[in-house]
């Protein structure tokens, strides 16, 4: 496929996502972890025109100088910008207006996009398509936050199917053996710059589970008193289970003494055999504790990934997010993509079902902080 069908493609699919939603949705902003819907749809424009249009696109008149200060997210290289805890408060520009803008930036991208670009435009415009990819996953994860914390649970969408991982027979752990094993990205497509550089580690014999934990086996930690046995939690994680009064994974009810799950079809009986999701990295550490076990390390992960299934959660691994050796950030703006992040974040390896098309492998090392449970996480057992 050639670059500017691929973009077409791209920005064709964030607007699906968005195609659910009434307009009241795109403008609401729970908690300083979400983003409005329409906050990403001008973003991820105004990153085209920042790095690609503004800079190599001779004539381009900017569309408004005042979206950088509203549309920026976080690179201080680009100047000064609308703190995160305000985006909610951004009733202009309008749905409307942004998408007029989101217009506009994609008719001067498809003239740019007549002629084949320089390589090095070429490499930072499909590094604006997966960032774009990874918004179109953080939609999907706002949305379902939005809607699922409103009192009257929404459906996002009644004919949304959820993609199926294909499930391995049995729940007999894999064995793998001890010895050195290569690590990081190999090969010639796109991959972010915290999967470099391939090196090797050694890895001393473990056992990894070919199956995700599951709704029904969460339950029996949780009606075992789970959540109120100190001697299985981080001390961080005991204080933030008493803190927030955390009792189950996120998006869950108990109505009528039966315990009820929001999905995007809205609010209905958990599904005993689904993959538990939602899950903080202090739940998914005490669960393992629970059960005598551990979370695999983020390499023992990788090197085990090829004998199981993965793609339906991201897991929780039991490594810090840190570089690789040789890691060094780029210059300017792209290099506050990841590097800055490598603090207090928690490495989760895979996919998940809302995960977009194409842009998973099993070197992409995503991150976040222990405490969220908003993502679409779930638990991988390792001994």
């Amino acid at each position: 496929m050639d670059i500017l069908n691929r973009y077409k493609q791209v920005r064709k699919l964030t607007e699906a996502i968005c195609a659910p939603l009434q307009t009241e949705d795109y403008v609401v902003q729970p908690v300083v972890d979400c983003s409005p819907p329409k906050w990403h749809i001008g973003h991820t424009t105004w990153f085209f025109e920042t790095f690609i249009l503004k800079p190599y696109f001779m004539g381009y008149q900017e569309y408004n100088t005042d979206y950088n200060f509203v549309f920026n997210s976080y690179y201080e290289s680009v100047g000064n910008r609308v703190i995160r805890t305000d985006r909610g408060n951004l009733s202009r520009p309008t749905v409307a207006e942004i998408y007029r803008y989101r217009e506009y930036v994609d008719e001067a991208m498809e003239r740019f996009l007549c002629a084949e670009p320089p390589t090095g435009v070429k490499e930072l415009l499909i590094l604006g398509l997966n960032h774009e990819e990874q918004h179109q996953e953080l939609l999907y994860t706002d949305i379902k936050y939005i809607l699922g914390h409103n009192p009257l649970f929404p459906a996002y969408d009644k004919n949304y199917a959820s993609p199926k991982t294909e499930q391995v027979e049995g729940d007999e752990f894999i064995p793998m053996a001890e010895g050195i094993y290569e690590i990081g990205f190999t090969g010639d497509g796109f991959c972010f710059d915290n999967e470099l550089n391939r090196h090797k580690v050694y890895l001393n014999t473990y056992a990894i589970s070919p199956q995700l934990v599951t709704n029904e086996e969460y339950l029996e930690f949780m009606n075992s008193g789970g959540y109120h046995d100190f001697r299985h939690w981080h001390a961080e994680g005991w204080d933030w289970v008493n803190k927030n009064k955390i009792q189950s994974p996120l998006y869950w009810h108990i109505i009528n003494n039966e315990w009820y799950n929001y999905t995007f079809h809205g609010l209905g009986p958990i599904k005993p055999d689904d993959p538990v999701c939602h899950i903080s990295y202090y739940e998914a550490y005490a669960y393992a504790s629970y059960k005598g076990m551990r979370l695999p390390t983020e390499f023992e992960w990788e090197a085990a990934s090829s004998k199981f299934k993965w793609g339906k959660s991201w897991e929780w691994t039991e490594s810090a997010y840190l570089p690789y050796p040789g890691f060094a950030k780029a210059s300017g703006a792209i290099g506050e993509y990841n590097g800055k992040f490598m603090v207090n974040q928690k490495v989760l390896r895979g996919a998940s079902e809302v995960t977009s098309p194409g842009h998973s492998r099993n070197t992409y090392r995503n991150f976040f902080a222990p405490y969220l449970q908003w993502q679409f996480t779930g638990i991988r057992l390792a001994k």
